[in-house]
């Protein structure tokens, strides 16, 4: 039995954001998105008509927008942060622990760490951004 149980440690849960979630959430990842790109291609992308497609702002912001000053920063909201980090890696699954990483080296200005424990807490209760757990 001892072989059978598998401690929480193993057990890695990834995270990322669920386009499917706003919808029926009466949420819009457009919009959220749009506000994350950068002025170069928020013109680019605003000469299509309608909404933007999510591959669009995804691969327009991982490509460009992330790389511009001030994209993540310690001065953002931690959930604002999260929602940023996964659009600057194209929405790729991340656990707690390479989110805890990749915030601390974006918002190296911040004054503290943010443990897993905290990204837990408030990946758990998020009902703004439609980040989810990935279903393994």
């Amino acid at each position: 039995m001892e072989e059978e149980a598998v401690s929480s440690e193993e057990i890695k849960s990834y995270w990322s954001i669920d386009l499917d979630w706003y919808q029926p959430n009466n949420r819009s990842f457009s919009a959220l998105a749009e506000r994350c790109l950068c002025a170069k291609c928020r013109q680019q992308l605003n000469m299509k008509t309608g909404e933007i497609p999510a591959a669009d702002l995804l691969a327009a912001i991982k490509d460009c927008c992330s790389s511009q000053p001030g994209f993540i920063t310690g001065r953002l909201p931690v959930s604002e942060c999260i929602f940023r980090l996964f659009l600057a890696n194209g929405n790729q699954p991340l656990d707690l622990e390479e989110m805890a990483e990749q915030l601390s080296e974006w918002r190296e200005g911040s004054l503290y760490r943010i443990s897993a424990e905290v990204l837990s807490r408030i990946l758990e209760n998020d009902q703004y951004y439609g980040i989810r757990q990935v279903q393994s």
